[in-house]
This record gives structure tokens, sequence and C-alpha cells, in this order.
């Protein structure tokens, strides 16, 4: 009985809390203030590091104008 008790209890305390056991961010608001800055940072940051990875910040070799390509 102590095992079924143990395990209602356990189960109602974790479906109560919302998100992960261990906080991310600090409560100290200052310190969480800082640490939401500098996540922001890496998330905007991560799409010109795709880019980076992925050579697509090279310059276009393309020409705006239809060349013909042979000798006229």
């Amino acid at each position: 009985m102590r095992k079924v008790y143990l395990a209602i209890v356990a189960a109602a305390w974790l479906s109560t809390g919302a998100g992960c056991l261990i906080p991310m961010y600090s409560a100290d608001p200052a310190r969480r203030a800082q640490e939401l800055i500098f996540t922001s940072e890496d998330l905007r940051s991560f799409l010109d590091e795709w880019e980076r990875i992925w050579f697509l910040d090279q310059p276009s070799h393309m020409t705006t104008m239809r060349v013909h390509g042979g000798i006229i």
C-alpha cells in the first residue's frame, strides 16, 4: 500500500511541475536577464553560423544579364 501511495504522490508531483526538474536559469533577476541575453544572442547567431558552414554566405557569381557564351 505504501508503494502505491508513493507512486501516486510522485506522479502528481511530476505532472504539476512545469518544465524541467532542474531550472535552466538563475533565480536572481539580474543574473537571469544576463543568461537570457546570452541565450538569445546564441540563437540569433546560429543562422549566420549555419550559412557559413554550408557556404551560403558566399557572393553570387551569376550575372544579372544573360550572356551568349559563344563567340559572336
